[in-house]
């Protein structure tokens, strides 16, 4: 039995919850499941989901930094016909594909903004006969919850409704109960996968990007203060002789990316992020980023240097920890948010190039296919008789 799945992945600011969601479409695929990945943000350019159907709801963002304030497609408050409308498409999906699995990202240990859509969602599975399996896709870290009440609904959301947990993480590096305190709770339903990498960087003479320093920010959401200080410290730094690349994400207006282009010096060339990063890491010499789940696991397969600036925004936490944690174990360097600037950055590039590149750090970063072979399993398991 294939099986058909619904993955459901809603991005609010960055796209890495997107790009993680792709890879493990891709690795889905592989393992011959029939997808279906619902969108619920913004469409993403050269998304790759292997031949799985794609099915874009009306896209909602946030314009604040505790995604409190979302607007729709049109850059309006999203409002109640508008809710309703995305919830009924939803549902006509489930109808439609009628799904063995339903797969979440990130939901319920995030994403409660949408609970107007999943919710009902869910309970449409749950009456449904037979009943699909229900799942959650998380990373690692979770951000730390403001008030302890939200850790005790999400608990009984997963004890209520989820069958199982993958949790895109090792749990001899991190477990989840460091950032969610009821994790013991339901630990019969968590399964660690490893780390999900995107792996289709590939390593060749000619490829674009030899010997670079390549300077990025992802989504393009935030990151503009990372990009310009790069730029402003590559003459500080020992590694000025060497081309930087200078990748503005695809949310950047093009006010700002026309004003990034403007201020580079011979040398630096500057372009819109483009789909083969994961290359790019592979060709590189040093590697300037944000330190998002995605890159930095690319950045370790891709054997590079590197140097990070968490992003720590509103109530972020989750990639200053990880961060941290990483830099503990590797040449991994990182600069805080609140110390960015040319000279820190400078520094750290140096503080890089001394020392050997990045490697696996001894994490399990088998994610994507162990994810897919679980899944598989859990089916299969079902049509048992």
């Amino acid at each position: 039995m294939a099986g058909r799945v619904l993955f459901y992945v809603q991005h609010l600011l960055g796209i890495g919850h997107q790009r993680r969601g792709a890879t493990l479409t891709r690795a889905m695929r592989r393992a011959g499941l029939e997808v279906t990945f619902v969108s619920g943000g913004h469409e993403i350019p050269n998304l790759d989901l292997a031949g799985a159907e794609l099915v874009q709801l009306p896209a909602t963002r946030a314009v604040d930094l505790y995604f409190k304030e979302l607007v729709d497609e049109n850059d309006l408050p999203i409002d109640e016909a508008w809710r309703n409308r995305r919830r009924d498409l939803l549902l006509e999906t489930w109808r439609r594909v009628r799904p063995d699995l339903l797969l979440f990202e990130l939901f319920p240990f995030g994403r409660r903004q949408m609970r107007f859509e999943l919710l009902p969602l869910i309970e449409a599975a749950r009456a449904s006969r037979p009943r699909p399996l229900i799942v959650s896709s998380v990373r690692d870290i979770l951000v730390a919850q403001p008030k302890p009440a939200r850790n005790d609904e999400i608990l009984a959301l997963v004890e209520r409704h989820f069958d199982r947990v993958l949790v895109h993480g090792d749990s001899a590096f991190i477990a989840l109960d460091r950032t969610f305190p009821h994790a013991r709770r339901i630990a019969d339903k968590l399964h660690y996968t490893g780390y999900v990498v995107d792996e289709s960087g590939e390593r060749g003479a000619g490829g674009d990007g030899q010997g670079e320093v390549l300077v990025s920010s992802g989504g393009g959401a935030v990151g503009l203060k990372l990009l310009q200080a790069a730029m402003a410290g590559r003459a500080m730094s020992g590694l000025r002789t060497r081309p930087w690349r200078v990748l503005a994400g695809l949310r950047m207006s093009d006010g700002e990316f026309a004003d990034l282009s403007a201020m580079a010096p011979p040398g630096v060339l500057v372009e819109r992020a483009r789909g083969d990063f994961p290359s790019l890491l592979m060709h590189c010499h040093l590697s300037i980023s944000q330190a998002g789940y995605n890159t930095l696991m690319e950045a370790m397969r891709a054997g590079c240097r590197a140097v990070v600036v968490p992003y720590a925004g509103g109530l972020e936490t989750e990639q200053t920890l990880r961060a941290r944690l990483l830099a503990a174990r590797s040449s991994l360097q990182v600069v805080e948010e609140a110390a960015l600037d040319a000279a820190s950055i400078a520094a750290a590039a140096d503080r890089a190039n001394a020392l050997p590149p990045l490697d696996r750090a001894g994490l399990k970063t088998d994610g994507a296919g162990r994810s897919a072979q679980l899944l598989g399993e859990w089916l299969a398991a079902r049509c048992q008789p």
